[in-house]
């Protein structure tokens, strides 16, 4: 795994945690045991900061999924995409999709990559980015 890859994936996995312990993204973040790095600081930080901003965007694009039926992995994944693709410049969107993309299908059901895929992809065709 490359490192921005490792990164993600351990952003991915706080987010994860923060999601089913319902407890604060930032706290979580906080309590990790090995250090974190910039890149995975950034990504949670930045998701945290964004998170209405974020599922508004998820929530407008979901075609027949609100967020709360999602898979776990696959919500936070797009939160991920989503900071990178629309308020970060580190990343070309079409890498953050792809990353994003490739996580899912790892992580994640048999149909995940495609559901991100497809909803990373509407937004970005709408908003003309990529």
């Amino acid at each position: 795994m490359l490192p921005r890859t490792r990164s993600r994936k351990r952003a991915l996995d706080i987010l994860h945690s923060a999601d089913v312990t319902g407890r604060p993204l930032l706290e979580v973040l906080a309590s990790e045991e090995e250090p974190v790095g910039s890149f995975t600081a950034t990504l949670v930080q930045g998701v945290a900061a964004h998170a209405d901003e974020i599922d508004g965007v998820i929530r407008s694009h979901a075609d027949r999924w609100t967020i709360e039926r999602m898979p776990v992995v696959d919500r936070n994944l797009l939160r991920i995409a989503l900071f990178e693709i629309l308020l970060s410049d580190e990343t070309p969107p079409g890498a953050a999709i792809n990353e994003a993309v490739e996580l899912a299908k790892m992580f994640s059901t048999e149909d995940s990559g495609r559901f991100v895929n497809g909803l990373l992809g509407k937004v970005a065709r709408e908003r003309g980015i990529g």
